[in-house]
């Protein structure tokens, strides 16, 4: 797991590099017919990715986006009207039944359909007209890391084939940022040892970064058996936040921009609880990079003018707290690469 962490510069490069012409091909037949609507289907790690995707695709197309439930096709039966639809299938292995059915599905109703996938054989790639494959090489972790950046970066160029305002040269500066983020190994090793005897915990996220939290969530529970619970900021302060108490394990991503305002009320308020509260920002929120428990990358993120000023944020700020999980996993004594009852490939309907 930590080696494929560390290999997320070199694959999110090629990604990006590699899949630029198809961007261009996509754009091309979209300009034909622009979706009135984009369907997001996916599982698990991928299914993180596609709640990015979500947010990503609403904020710079404005075109509306929903999250298949992939039972409404496969166990219900439901007829959908896909007209005028983009369908997006995410998928590291290519191989989730259920997945790929809602897409092709909507194909045969005659959706535009979009495949991103780390196989380049897989089921999902000879079902999808136009293909976006993650650079990552083989994943050998159960855990997903390199594959769940990869998609991201995918997302990106999704949401530029279809008109947003994503410069290019701008998304080449995000394997720099990773490997900022990397230059944290050693930090975060030694943090994770306080948590060693943690249980149970809340991860905190908002917008862009809210499909972060459920990343961070599901790698602590399958990699280090922590039962993690994961929240927007404005859901949390709507009634779970009555389960926090003194040393009441919160993880926080606190980027600048406009969800900042909003994290650092909540910040103060879990301060009064005397939660044990971190958080992963960057240099550009001097005033969350100077919280006592901020796992701080030295970047300035926000640099350019980027709007909102998190747009990129979600890959670098992911890679810290996938270190958080392996290291924690190796303070537990747990071997994360072989979570116990969980294989690479699941196939569900």
């Amino acid at each position: 797991m930590l080696e494929e962490i560390r290999e997320q510069p070199a694959a999110l490069e090629k990604t990006l590099r590699m899949g630029l012409r198809p961007a261009a091909n996509l754009a091309r037949a979209i300009a034909l017919k622009k979706p009135r609507t984009i369907v997001l289907a996916a599982r698990g790690t991928s299914d993180n990715a596609a709640q990015f995707g979500r947010y990503l695709l609403e904020i710079a197309t404005g075109i509306p986006v929903s999250l298949a439930a992939p039972s409404v096709t496969t166990l219900y039966r439901a007829k959908l009207d896909f007209k005028d639809a983009l369908i997006v299938a995410v998928s590291q292995s290519g191989e989730s039944t259920d997945t790929n059915l809602v897409l092709e599905r909507g194909r045969e109703q005659g959706a535009l359909t979009v495949g991103i996938t780390n196989e380049p054989a897989s089921s999902l790639a000879k079902l999808a007209e136009h293909v976006f494959f993650v650079r990552a090489g083989r994943e050998r972790s159960v855990a997903a890391t390199k594959t769940y950046t990869g998609q991201v970066m995918l997302l990106y160029l999704l949401a530029h084939a279809l008109g947003a305002k994503i410069a290019i040269d701008d998304l080449r500066r995000v394997p720099g940022w990773a490997a900022d983020a990397l230059k944290l190994e050693d930090e975060i090793a030694a943090r994770a040892e306080r948590y060693r005897f943690m249980d149970q915990a809340v991860v905190v996220g908002r917008g862009l970064n809210y499909a972060n939290a459920f990343e961070f969530a599901l790698k602590m529970m399958e990699t280090c058996y922590v039962v993690a619970e994961r929240f927007s900021s404005a859901d949390f302060l709507h009634g779970p936040i009555a389960m926090v108490e003194r040393n009441f394990p919160l993880f926080l991503f606190a980027p600048a921009g406009v969800t900042w305002d909003g994290t650092r009320d909540m910040l103060a308020r879990l301060a009064a609880l005397k939660a044990e509260t971190l958080i992963f920002t960057d240099r550009s929120n001097r005033e969350a990079a100077a919280h006592p428990r901020a796992i701080v990358i030295p970047a300035n993120i926000a640099a350019r003018g980027a709007r909102p000023a998190e747009l990129f944020t979600p890959i670098p700020y992911i890679i810290p707290a996938q270190i958080f999980a392996a290291s924690l996993a190796a303070w537990k004594g747990l071997d994360p690469d072989r979570p116990r009852t969980l294989s690479k490939v699941t196939r569900t309907l």
